[in-house]
């Protein structure tokens, strides 16, 4: 289970990864953009061009100031790390599902295995963080079982 826990890992860098690239391409071309309107003389419409165009920018540029914090988030700790109790990093074996606890990736497929990695601001990473090995918990009006903590 530590090969699928580093495996994880990588998928959630990956993951954040990805999501920083596509950030940085609607940067790019919103950039563009505004330099192209520049360049129009069509009164209004070079304004509202140039605005929209900006709004675009500042959004994209907020989107990637979010990612790298997340990107950070994933060097505070080691996938190979193995705790008694559910802390960032986890992976978390239950009757309910399988967690990793450490970006809000989603659901990541692993040797045809489910697995969801979620953000320790997730409400059901919240009710796991602390337990221990055998511990439950109610979620949504389901009893989950903690039957392995990596």
């Amino acid at each position: 289970m530590l090969h699928t826990k580093i495996q994880l890992y990588q998928a959630c860098v990956d993951f954040i990864d990805t999501r920083l690239q596509s950030i940085q391409e609607v940067l790019k071309n919103a950039t563009e953009s505004a330099h192209s309107e520049t360049k129009s003389t069509a009164g209004d419409k070079h304004e509202t061009g140039r605005a929209m165009a900006q709004l675009e920018q500042e959004k994209s540029s907020f989107q990637w100031h979010e990612a790298m914090q997340v990107k950070e988030k994933l060097t505070f700790f080691n996938a190979e790390t193995i705790s008694n109790q559910v802390v960032l990093g986890s992976l978390i074996i239950t009757n309910q599902g399988n967690f990793y606890i450490s970006i809000g990736a989603g659901k990541i497929i692993i040797e045809n295995q489910i697995f969801y990695a979620i953000s320790t601001a997730s409400p059901i990473a919240k009710k796991m963080l602390g337990l221990a090995k055998g511990a439950s918990f109610e979620f949504n009006k389901q009893v989950f079982e903690l039957k392995e903590i990596l």
